[in-house]
């Protein structure tokens, strides 16, 4: 069977760049390796409650914001259910002896913090304005007609944490303005002023939760495909490249079948392309940098369960750290594990009062996985349900200064590591969010989508910044290869 455009991977940057393509009349077709899709963006139900693997909230949702806009393009606004978070102060910095909101709005931002750092107030407006600046020299951010490539900025080669510093004085509020870096795992000497500011900005212009699960928008983004008449092939593990002539004409599954297509978008970590295709268009200098690549850290993540009306329902991102440097992902230390955990409580359609569970994420080092990095979920052993559970206890026992009485709330509970990642999601030593971008070498972290090979180009968060809306402008900037990017963003300024 032949189709005009083969996607290989059915997570967001698959999806979206789906989306984009068959509404613009390409016979596309998705090839998923598992048998749900959605990558990051997965939910799974235990005890009749939905929890979120990936996205547990996301940003710049308000009428006239960047996602909005993108989310009107793709056909989910209105029609997906939102809860806007407490707007004075929707993520929460805790230290063991402080507590800080991050709140929505520039001027709000800035106020909301200005009342524990009053000796801050123009430096958190030069910050503010900085990142807000990074944010608008971007045409795909602004939708411009001016197409650039989001990596030429300069803030590309500027470190977050540098120029943070460079701005704020005081110590402890240059932790609290980064003390929410978990969304991108950032990396106190690599992690950009670029990455740092299209996250931060955008989660300071609004954030939200889907309440009863982020499913919800993997479902509408394949039925957009589907009605599109587009394909989707779940369980359809992509095995390699056939190639004539340095051109790809099919990819082999996994079963033996051959899928044709025009144009092949891998929506995978790029090192898997390597072992996919035998062109001599992919040199050996650029599979050793791909091979050589820094992946960030991956995630221990706690899914709690609690009894009925016992512990509230928070609107709001619970942050906490302890010691007094937020930059964990590049200083991480197993003997004191956790230095830090992020409390998200689910929202639901039923109950604003009490929440029916949360999730609790740290970072984890896949190096501590090394017994069992050959084995596949649910087949692990009991060694590794005694680590996780061990490792459970330990981050209850650190959320019980925060939250007396938080165990006694908990019906059950239940755990993935770097191991779930990695299985479920494709990357690379269960990395949680693909390829670490370097400001000390940016030219050689970044991976662009044309690949060497005519008709093959990548997408997802290892070509761009991390997140739901980094994702999104992956994919456009994708399928800007195939169709007219001045095109598209026309069209997604208009929808």
């Amino acid at each position: 069977m032949g189709f005009d455009v083969v996607i290989i991977g059915g997570g967001l940057g698959g999806l979206l760049c789906g989306n984009i393509l068959s509404r613009e009349g390409f016979n596309v077709c998705i090839l998923e390796k598992n048998n749900k899709l959605g990558g990051s963006l997965q939910t799974f139900g235990r005890k009749a409650c939905v929890f979120n693997t990936g996205l547990n909230y996301t940003e710049s949702l308000d009428d006239g914001q960047v996602l909005n806009q993108y989310f009107r393009y793709f056909g989910l606004y209105p029609k997906l259910p939102l809860k806007k978070l407490d707007e004075n102060g929707f993520d929460v910095i805790s230290f063991d002896d402080g507590r800080y909101k991050l709140a929505m709005g520039h001027d709000n931002f800035r106020d909301e913090l200005v009342q524990h750092f009053p000796h801050e107030k123009e430096a958190l407006d030069n910050y503010l304005d900085t990142i807000r600046n990074i944010c608008m020299s971007i045409s795909l951010y602004t939708f411009s007609n001016r197409h650039d490539n989001v990596f030429v900025n300069k803030s590309i080669g500027i470190s977050a944490a540098g120029f943070i510093r460079s701005v704020i004085s005081d110590t402890r509020l240059q932790n609290v303005v980064a003390g929410n870096n978990l969304l991108y795992a950032g990396h106190e000497n690599k992690t950009p002023l670029l990455i740092h500011a299209l996250i931060s900005h955008s989660f300071i212009e609004s954030a939200w939760r889907i309440p009863d699960g982020s499913h919800q928008l993997v479902n509408m983004l394949a039925d957009n495909i589907l009605q599109n008449g587009g394909t989707i092939y779940k369980n359809a593990r992509a095995e390699r490249f056939v190639s004539v002539n340095d051109i790809i004409q099919s990819v082999t599954l996994s079963n033996g079948e051959r899928i044709d297509g025009k144009y092949f978008i891998s929506n995978t970590h790029p090192e898997q392309l390597l072992h996919m295709t035998e062109s001599r268009k992919i040199q050996k200098v650029f599979s050793y940098r791909i091979r050589n690549l820094e992946d960030t850290i991956g995630m221990f993540t706690l899914y709690l369960v609690f009894k009925k009306k016992t512990f509230p329902y928070m609107n709001y991102n619970f942050y906490h750290y302890n010691q007094d440097n937020v930059w964990i992902a590049g200083n991480y230390d197993q003997s004191r594990w956790p230095q830090h955990y992020v409390l998200m409580t689910t929202a639901t359609s039923k109950s604003d009062q009490y929440a029916e569970s949360a999730s609790v994420i740290t970072y984890m080092d896949y190096n501590e996985l090394e017994q069992w990095k050959d084995t596949l979920t649910g087949k692990r052993g009991e060694d590794y349900v005694r680590f996780k559970n061990e490792k459970a206890r330990i981050l209850l026992k650190a959320m019980e200064k925060q939250f007396p009485g938080i165990t006694s709330c908990v019906e059950a509970f239940y755990s993935s590591t770097p191991l779930t990642w990695r299985d479920y999601t494709g990357t690379r030593s269960g990395s949680a969010y693909g390829v670490l971008k370097d400001c000390n070498r940016p030219l050689e972290s970044i991976i662009f989508p044309r690949t060497k090979i005519p008709n093959l180009f990548l997408t997802g968060q290892n070509t761009n910044v991390h997140g739901i809306l980094g994702v999104t402008i992956s994919s456009v900037i994708t399928c800007g290869e195939i169709i007219d990017i001045n095109y598209l963003i026309n069209k997604i300024r208009r929808a």
